[in-house]
Formats: C-alpha cells, structure tokens, sequence
C-alpha cells in the first residue's frame, strides 16, 4: 500500500503505470514512473550494443523488470522474484528518491542509512561540495 502523501504526489503519473527493477547498488526495488523510465531506456537505446560490456550491462540492468500499476485502493502488488532480491520480508519502507520511489524492507534501510552515517559528511563534501561549477546548488 502506498503512503496517502505519495500516492497525491504521483498521481499525475498513476495512469501511465510504472517499472519496478532490481536496484544496482542497494539491495532495494526502484519504482520508476513510466515517463522517468523511457527517458533512462531513451539513454540506453544509444548504447552500442556491438560492444559486450554494454549488453552485458543492458542485460543486467533490465533483469528482473516487471511493468506495474498501482490499483485504485493504492496498493502495488510485487512480484515474488523481486520480494526475495530485495529481502522483504514484513515492514517496508517507501523513500522518495528524486525521480524514483525505492521500496526496501525496513531493516536493510535502516541498516544502508546506518552504514553511510559513518561516511556522510565526507560523501557529501565530495558530491556537493565543488567550488568550481556554478550549477546554482550550494
């Protein structure tokens, strides 16, 4: 069941359905709006796929890829393959992810956000942190 509050931030895009995928660093599920999706597959489609490290990395990437919708009462029904990459087992947690909703089971999120509090200040240092672009983020 989606949270009532995301559910009324994305319901411009509930009609046209959804891509739930396999994360690639996190053991998570990412939820992409259908729009968000064909533009990352707009990017893809441009790789050459005469060379084997992008097949291979296509092929990764798109393992796994269930098209979704989200029913009228709000719930979102996952397939089992994904359930058992994820790791969810009851509780889930929901997290807003710029473009993208990722759905982990609540103690493998707890325990990413745990192992990266070690390391923030410095990631964000890093990521953040740079003087010499002027993009309007500071």
């Amino acid at each position: 069941m989606l949270p009532v509050a995301l559910k009324k931030q994305l319901s411009p895009v509930l009609q046209n359905g959804f891509v739930l995928k396999r994360a690639v660093f996190q053991p998570c599920l990412e939820l992409y709006p259908m729009s968000e999706w064909q533009a990352l597959m707009s990017k893809m489609n441009k790789l050459n796929r005469f060379k084997k490290k992008n097949n291979d990395f296509i092929r990764r990437f798109t393992a796994g890829v269930k098209m979704i919708e989200v029913d009228a009462t709000g719930r979102l029904l996952i397939p089992k393959d994904l359930v058992v990459f994820a790791g969810i087992s009851k509780n889930i947690v929901v997290s807003s992810a710029i473009n993208i909703v990722e759905i982990w089971d609540k103690d493998k999120y707890e325990q990413a956000i745990d192992d990266a509090a070690l390391d923030f200040a410095d990631l964000a240092e890093e990521v953040m942190g740079q003087d010499d672009e002027d993009d309007g983020i500071s």
